[in-house]
């Protein structure tokens, strides 16, 4: 099978002149089949200041009513990611800007309430791989933002790491996926106040060890298995790395076996 990078990179990335610069450069050099999943959470937070609504988070997670999916409907799939694709096409990569209601990619449903009512925030139920595969065959590098729909007429807020990982396990039946999550660290750490205690390569065995010695813990641990529910879906190979190094042989590499 042909392979595939799936690069998820956050909003304070993409909403920085110089690093947004960086990481597309360093995305159009990528060889060979390539989608981007985007964030933008800060964008949306300003913009929703500036219009006299405020933004509710819980969690770090965005409390998403009526009026703040209209803001973050308008600046993730209308600002930033139509800034990112005009980009990519001054870079000759041939992008093509899609949310999950778009050609009916990814469908979500809307997260139920238990503790805390999050409003119109989805949970992926479906990715049409088929379609997204046949675009990606036609060359073209679709460049997702992280918003999907109930297929009930309804846009949802949608976590970019949840439609990065969901969208790489549909697309491991067409591809050789490997899926690089970009953060604001070079890898995972062996040491928190160190960043060059990269662990360069995480298996089962060694995540366990890490996870009952303390050596990973807190958001760490929910990104690994998300990491590790990937591999065993189909995906290949799931890279943490640091934006900047993207296209280099830095960062975490985390396998099975």
């Amino acid at each position: 099978m042909n392979k595939l990078t799936i690069v998820k990179v956050g909003g304070k990335i993409v909403e920085e002149e110089d690093s947004l610069r960086q990481l597309l450069e360093d995305f159009s050099k990528i060889e060979g089949r390539k989608l981007l999943v985007h964030g933008g959470g800060r964008s949306a937070t300003k913009v929703a200041a500036q219009l006299g609504i405020e933004s509710q988070m819980v969690n770090g997670r965005r409390i998403t009513d009526a009026e703040t999916l209209k803001v973050v409907t308008m600046v993730y799939a209308g600002l930033v990611n139509k800034t990112i694709v005009a980009r990519l096409q001054a870079l000759d990569i041939n992008a093509l800007g899609l949310t999950g209601a778009d050609l009916n990619l990814i469908c979500s449903d809307k997260r139920p309430v238990k503790d805390v009512d999050y409003g119109f925030v989805g949970d992926v139920k479906a990715v049409n791989a088929e379609l997204l595969a046949d675009l990606i065959e036609k060359e073209v590098v679709p460049v997702l933002a992280p918003l999907t729909h109930d297929k009930q007429g309804n846009m949802l807020n949608t976590n970019a790491d949840t439609i990065s990982g969901e969208t790489a396990k549909a697309l491991s039946k067409h591809f050789d996926v490997s899926l690089v999550y970009c953060f604001e660290k070079k890898g995972v750490l062996r040491d928190e106040n160190d960043d060059d205690s990269v662990i360069p390569e995480i298996t089962p065995a060694i995540y366990e060890q890490y996870v009952n010695e303390g050596v990973i813990q807190g958001g760490m641990i929910p990104k690994l298995d998300n990491a590790f529910d990937a591999l065993k879906a189909g995906v290949k190979e799931v890279v943490i790395t640091q934006a900047s190094e993207l296209g280099k042989e830095g960062g975490t590499r985390v396998i099975i076996g």
